[in-house]
């Protein structure tokens, strides 16, 4: 395949999916996997753009047929990539983001260690807690279990190849930007790509 694979991952209320929906307004060659979850949609979430909403049953199935790439259980529901859809964006030379947390990466980096992770960080942990408090779509509760996991989820930074603080959006984005086209240039990926230039400038008549 000659699309990079793009692994991002952050404690609940980093700016994360903000951060990647900027990049995508951004960057037409880049496309954000779907993922399934057993998850009830938020308000406003649609079916097949946010989420693919399913059943547990459904979830169950499909992971019994081996169609994830990648699965977890998080806050008591279950996420999965599609493998086949990663697999033929990449072919047509599309570059994939996946949106998921440090154990789906880890499981990711198995699979295919040609794919880039980046960690993204509040810029302190009060910003992180005003940051869930702001979304207004989470309860008390369900807030505090998200703030306990902070440690659990930063606690895996090192294991990923870059890590972006997400204080400014602007300049978040100007780095995330910086990591896709330093990835699309690789010499691996140049490559694949020109190979019939290299051919001409190697053989010229």
């Amino acid at each position: 395949m000659s699309g990079s694979l793009f692994v991002i991952s952050a404690p609940s209320g980093a700016g994360k999916t903000s951060l990647v929906h900027a990049l995508l307004a951004t960057n037409p060659q880049i496309d954000l996997s779907v993922s399934y979850t057993t998850r009830e949609p938020r308000e406003g979430e649609q079916n097949g753009v946010a989420y693919h909403f399913v059943s547990r049953e459904t979830f169950s199935e499909m992971a019994g047929r081996g169609e994830f790439l990648e699965s977890a259980e998080v806050y008591g529901n279950f996420y999965g990539t599609s493998q086949n859809w990663i697999s033929q964006e990449n072919a047509k030379d599309r570059d994939i983001l996946l949106e998921i947390d440090w154990q789906g990466a880890a499981q990711v980096r198995r699979l295919f260690p040609e794919c880039i992770c980046i960690f993204i960080l509040p810029p302190s942990i009060e910003a992180l807690e005003q940051r869930l408090k702001g979304r207004g779509t989470d309860s008390s509760d369900v807030i505090a279990r998200r703030m306990a996991a902070v440690r659990d989820d930063v606690a895996h930074v090192a294991e990923f190849d870059y890590v972006i603080i997400n204080d400014d959006l602007h300049e978040a984005l100007r780095e995330f930007n910086a990591v896709v086209l330093a990835a699309r240039l690789r010499g691996s990926k140049q490559l694949a790509r020109h190979q019939t230039l290299i051919n001409q400038l190697q053989n010229p008549e």
